[in-house]
């Protein structure tokens, strides 16, 4: 979209020209020659295409990680619209949780025993004659596993009571577990350490297929995000824990930090089970929230490997999360109640920046040099953590792009990609150098402006234990900051993995909750192992997944593969031209989402109003507004017009580009305010739509949306919002088909013709 088209016919001018004059100078060579000339010009050309498809694949990865990451800021937005809703509607006497449970539960499941028949009910449902499906009888068996699993490779679905069942039974068998599952492997086999899969089904089955199924011989560890995103989350999560129930001692599962019901709002989970089970589908999201927060943490195999879905922190402390009471955290979003009603009750911006203080480590790994036995945040002696018998089982640095390309004006300074650096890091103008031994320190983050100091009660550093082993990612450089760019947990540096392994006399950390390229990366000298198991994640042939293998020598052993549809093998260019497409395509969406902001941005360079400004002021603008930090210089001619003179047309990044069903009697900055909440909205109104008919009234529409943009601060009178609900009323009915209102928002190009 927007590329110039005498630029690009100069390009190939160029190009033509080039190996014409090559392949002269090659045919005026003397025979015994021309042979090896021939071969260098081959391989020249080989060398600049695959070094223009590396390019190409780099900046489609930033593209598709920022805006994900982006979407993860967006999701502590809508956990502040909870707050905001918690604080204004709340009847007195009723906590955040039960609020929130409300909502995503029917009237009946509130209760505080979750164990209740009331709650459950699956042995008062029949399974029909007529259902084709797989029965399933409990005690689960070997041979009631492998039915599971050929069922739903043929794509049927479990009665809603078996369902149930299954998840009753998880709970039973979680609970007896403790936060931290100790392993060990022996000589006869090795343990299998999957990272995230995120509902993808085909990934799951084609593990099972190299590797094995799990067994007494095949001991398996999934380090957490079972769940969102792929569209069989709840097949995955069955099969997992059919496991579970069938070789307890050999199936272990971490928690991540998408096993969490909030979370799970956003990113496909809740809508998944809601539409495969309309008729049981809030009592089995109601069950699998608890079965969630029973969960374990953290898995250490043979004393030597910690394995957690997220990462550590300077504070990270064994004994602590081990003795946590896990399944009291449903939540790491939990949303604030009312301060005057629950002021115990905190969220996760309020918490974690109160506890995220930098501090300096000693050799030890000691907080502030302080010895173990005095350290605010050591509660038990680590000595106690090694002496614990192990139960056994019957069974490289962070993708960093930094590119500094320059055009005719010489700019340079925006077209810096580094999200790993050994530099100082800005956060909202406080300027955090190395480690800050400050008691206190201010900073924005979170949306909210906290002063944290070392002072933390037992449950918010208990908190904290959970956020970061749930959320952390390694990056190069030392000490700890907090995540930012995720919005929970926090960055830690080689120093911390090495004083965290020291002090717990590990050797290795194996993490997820970070999509690789190749389905893992080692980083911090080899001691910290990302593994992620969801191949395609972001588009098809975007990454590979992977999982590794540990044996009694604690070497690992990885095996690479990608589920693929297609029959015939795509060749490089072909791969990176699909996965490019579909980058581009979600950053368009991304720019129109915020179409005004960035017209406003490029106009403040535009003095003179041509309608064109320079490259460096055109990608200054741009990240001034999206924030995503990408090599704007280098993806200029993706998605913009540059002239020949090098200066940018910038209204032509929208000129493509439409809602697909416009509404013109509606104010267009209202039409992009609804598109760029629209995911929002549908979280919203999906839990208004209480029968889950699809439709809410005109009425409820109103309310909603006023409530949304007085809590965004929209400056939208009732006028305006009344015109949008009529306008979308398509059959002027007095109610709105939401499926409709959600596809009226697709982003679109125009058709020119």
């Amino acid at each position: 979209m927007g590329c110039s088209s005498s630029a690009v016919m100069e390009n190939q001018s160029r190009r033509s020209d080039r190996v014409t004059s090559q392949a002269d100078e090659l045919a005026r060579t003397p025979p015994p020659f021309a042979a090896i000339k021939a071969a260098i010009l081959i391989q020249g050309w080989y060398r600049r295409y695959v070094a223009r498809m590396e390019m190409r694949r780099r900046y489609t990865w930033s593209i598709f990680q920022s805006i994900e990451y982006s979407g993860e800021q967006d999701q502590l937005q809508l956990s502040h619209f909870f707050t905001f809703l918690m604080n204004h509607y709340m009847q007195p006497g009723e906590t955040g949780s039960d609020w929130l449970s409300h909502l995503l539960t029917s009237s009946g499941h509130t209760g505080d025993n979750p164990d209740t028949e009331q709650e459950l009910g699956y042995e008062s449902i029949n399974v029909p004659d007529s259902y084709t499906g797989p029965r399933l009888s409990f005690p689960l068996t070997a041979a009631d596993a492998n039915a599971l699993l050929k069922a739903f490779k043929q794509q049927q679905q479990l009665h809603g009571r078996y369902v149930l069942q299954l998840l009753h039974e998880t709970r039973k068998s979680l609970k007896q577990r403790p936060n931290i599952t100790h392993i060990s492997t022996c000589y006869s086999k090795e343990i299998t350490v999957c990272g995230d899969l995120h509902g993808k089904l085909d990934d799951l089955m084609l593990i099972f297929y190299k590797n094995g199924l799990p067994s007494p011989e095949k001991p398996y560890v999934f380090n957490g995000d079972f769940v969102d995103r792929g569209k069989n989350s709840l097949e995955v999560i069955m099969i997992l824990f059919a496991f579970l129930l069938v070789y307890p001692n050999d199936m272990h599962l971490n928690r991540g930090n998408h096993e969490d019901h909030i979370v799970n709002l956003r990113y496909g989970f809740t809508k998944e089970v809601m539409q495969k089970y309309k008729m049981y589908g809030k009592k089995i999201l109601h069950l699998v929230q608890d079965v969630f927060s029973w969960l374990p943490l953290a898995t250490i195999i043979d004393s030597k490997v910690l394995v957690v879905h997220g990462g550590i922190s300077d504070t990270t402390d064994l004994d602590l999360l081990g003795s946590i009471d896990r399944h009291r955290f449903k939540s790491a979003l939990r949303p604030q109640a009312k301060a005057s009603e629950n002021p115990n009750e905190k969220s996760v911006g309020d918490l974690y920046l109160k506890a995220q203080a930098p501090k300096r480590l000693d050799k030890n790994g000691n907080v502030g040099g302080k010895p173990p036995e005095t350290s605010s945040n050591s509660i038990i002696d680590h000595s106690s953590f090694r002496k614990q018998r192990p139960v056994t089982s019957s069974a490289s640095s962070v993708y960093s792009l930094s590119r500094l390309d320059s055009d005719q004006d010489g700019g340079r300074e925006d077209d810096v990609l580094q999200r790993d650096s050994n530099q100082e890091r800005m956060l909202d103008g406080s300027r955090i150098e190395g480690h800050n031994s400050t008691p206190i320190l201010e900073v924005s983050c979170l949306d909210c402006e906290v002063s944290f100091t070392n002072d933390i009660s037992r449950e918010e550093m208990e908190w904290k234990q959970i956020i970061d082993v749930l959320w952390s990612d390694p990056r190069n450089l030392t000490g700890c900051i907090p995540n930012s760019f995720r919005g929970g947990g926090c960055y830690f540096g080689h120093d911390v993995t090495q004083c965290v392994l020291k002090r717990y006399d590990l050797e290795l950390l194996i993490r997820s909750h970070e999509c690789k390229q190749e389905g893992y990366e080692l980083c911090h000298d080899g001691k910290v192992i990302t593994i992620f198991s969801a191949s395609n994640y972001y588009e098809e042939g975007s990454n590979r997944g992977a999982y590794v293998k540990l044996g009694p020598d604690l070497v690992p052993r990885f095996v690479q593969y990608r589920v693929s549809k297609c029959t015939r093998k795509l060749t490089l260019q072909e791969r990176v031209s699909v996965v490019e497409a579909s980058a581009l395509k979600s950053l368009r969406e991304k720019f129109y989402a915020h179409k005004s902001e960035v017209i406003d941005a490029f106009k403040q360079y535009d003095k003179d109003q041509t309608g064109r400004i320079s490259t460096s002021q055109w990608a200054l603008a741009v990240e001034s507004v999206l924030h995503l930090h990408l090599p704007w210089r280098t993806l200029r001619s993706r998605l913009v017009r540059v002239n020949t003179e090098g200066s940018v047309d910038y209204l032509s990044s929208f000129e493509d580009l439409q809602i697909e069903q416009p509404m013109k009697e509606v104010q267009p900055n209202l039409i992009e305010t609804m598109y760029r909440h629209r995911a929002d909205l549908e979280i919203i109104f999906g839990m208004i739509d209480k029968d889950h008919s699809g439709m809410i009234s005109i009425e409820e529409f109103r309310q909603t949306w006023r409530l949304f943009s007085s809590h965004l601060h929209i400056d939208m009178n009732d006028e305006c919002i009344d015109d949008l609900a009529r306008s979308i009323d398509f059959n002027k009915d007095g109610s709105i088909d939401f499926n409709e209102f959600l596809e009226a928002f697709r982003l679109v190009q125009k058709d020119n013709q």
